[in-house]
């Protein structure tokens, strides 16, 4: 273990309000789930470590409100972000409806105060729903047309898909700095 390396990454969380951001971040880093609704004030910090091919990483997850009220602070949210996960609800009601719309804006907010970073989508909700009803090409063409790093259906709730998600983006992360 004497070459092992420490890599620090931050990683900015957005979506909508009541999406399940918070909840995410819960799930995978301490694999927890609370079902109360308890909305982020401005942003909340989760710092999580984990081994990857015997080098640290170290990550901070920024969990950036998804209420219009806190657009003020957002460039010092965004502030040397490595990463971005865009979270939208898959609720076939107004809440998913809006997120899924809503998607086009936080992704011009992250590539604006971000430029040039991996992002990827988190379809998040998916226990709430019927899976056979999801239109996964359109997802999938979403992801394409703005070149996520890839989408995952994910669930804070049961933890379907959570792991595979954040390891995606947290591999892409370590494989593009280890080279460095």
């Amino acid at each position: 273990m004497e070459n092992s390396e420490t890599y620090r990454f931050k990683i900015v969380i957005v979506g909508d309000g009541a999406v399940g951001k918070t909840s995410l971040i819960k799930k995978f880093t301490k694999g927890t789930f609370e079902k109360d609704y308890v909305k982020t004030i401005g942003a909340q910090f989760s710092k999580y470590n984990k081994k990857f091919n015997g080098d640290l990483i170290r990550l901070v997850f920024w969990d950036i409100a998804g209420q219009e009220d806190f657009n003020f602070l957002q460039p010092l949210f965004y502030k040397e972000s490595k990463a971005a996960i865009i979270v939208y609800s898959l609720e076939e009601n107004t809440l998913g409806k809006k997120s899924f719309t809503h998607i086009e804006n936080w992704y011009e907010v992250i590539k604006k105060n971000c430029g040039d970073i991996p992002i990827v989508l988190f379809a998040n909700k998916v226990d709430l729903i019927d899976e056979n009803s999801i239109n996964k090409s359109k997802i999938k063409t979403l992801a394409d047309e703005y070149k996520f790093l890839n989408f995952f259906f994910t669930s804070a709730k049961t933890g379907q898909g959570v792991v595979n998600a954040f390891n995606a983006i947290i591999e892409r992360l370590y494989l593009q700095f280890k080279t460095i």
